[in-house]
């Protein structure tokens, strides 16, 4: 069986719908808005919006499983901003002096701040793979590739080629453990399995080369500008970015939801982060509401 990558495949959604350049700039405006949030609440209506987005694009259990990988990821985060930081008024725990870090006092402080950065750490990696799942690498290559083909065309072999390896390395493990025990264990085994992998690539890398130059590719220009014509779909994830950048700076000018860790954890206005989740869970998930035009 191929591991499981993630690998956009067309679906009939309206992110899928969407143009790339619109769906990239959707993601990169939850990015912001998860960087420039501190609330709890804010971030957390973020990561459970951005789930649901993934759920209405038909990429629900990948995003589970992203956000299970997020749930490992942000554990040694809390753990490391637990025990490093020295800040905070609240000590639950005190673990005396510990020569030169100073004294092991573990403080609330310290970790609700960890499990702030943990949040905003789970909200970019959903984040990302939403995007590598519905928005088409191929189609942000062709906007790259008015700007340098070069660079474009290694970058799209460079995505097309790993699933390529990624199934290239489930055979050969495959086949190695059909072969009994090697005397030199596990390590050597991996090794070679390692050497076979890289040689593989290198031979498919030679023979694409030999190919591209064949077809030309060596003398290809800039490719013409085009008419480019807007969808509902393309509106309607526009003007949802644009709302998710104006809720972000207009909290962040008026100071709503403002929300403090260190000395102590101080969270202002709670009705006010209420709402501002809210109004941001709008954002995220109203051009899901038009599924008109969205078959693959």
């Amino acid at each position: 069986m191929m591991p499981a990558t993630l690998i956009y495949r067309r679906l009939a959604s309206p992110l899928h719908a969407a143009r790339a350049t619109v769906g990239a700039a959707w993601t990169i405006a939850l990015i912001l808005t998860a960087l420039s949030s501190e609330h709890p609440l804010v971030l957390g209506t973020l990561t459970l919006s951005i789930v649901l987005a993934g759920a209405c694009a038909g990429v629900g259990p990948q995003l589970v499983r992203s956000l299970r990988t997020a749930a490992i990821v942000a554990i040694p985060i809390v753990v490391v901003n637990v025990l490093a930081s020295r800040d905070g008024l609240t000590v639950f725990v005190r673990l005396g002096d510990l020569g030169p870090f100073g004294q092991g006092n573990l403080t609330v402080e310290a970790l609700v701040y960890g499990l702030i950065i943990a949040l905003k750490v789970t909200v970019i990696m959903l984040a990302t793979t939403l995007a590598s799942l519905a928005v088409d690498p191929d189609e942000l290559l062709r906007v790259v590739r008015r700007l340098s083909f070069r660079s474009a065309l290694t970058a799209s072999l460079a995505t097309r080629m790993i699933p390529v390896l990624a199934g290239d390395a489930q055979r050969l493990s495959e086949a190695q453990r059909t072969r009994p025990a090697s005397a030199g264990g596990r390590t050597r085994e991996r090794v070679r399995l390692l050497s076979a992998i890289v040689g593989s690539s290198l031979d498919r890398a030679m023979d694409m080369a030999a190919t591209l130059e064949l077809r030309g590719f060596a003398g290809a220009v800039r490719a013409p500008r085009r008419t480019v014509v807007w969808s509902r779909h393309d509106l309607a994830f526009a003007i949802s970015a644009a709302l998710l950048l104006a809720l972000t700076l207009a909290a962040r000018l008026g100071s709503v939801a403002a929300f403090n860790a260190y000395p102590q954890v101080h969270a202002a206005g709670i009705p006010q982060a209420l709402g501002l989740s809210a109004l941001i869970a709008a954002a995220v998930l109203f051009p899901f509401l038009d599924r008109r035009g969205i078959e693959p």
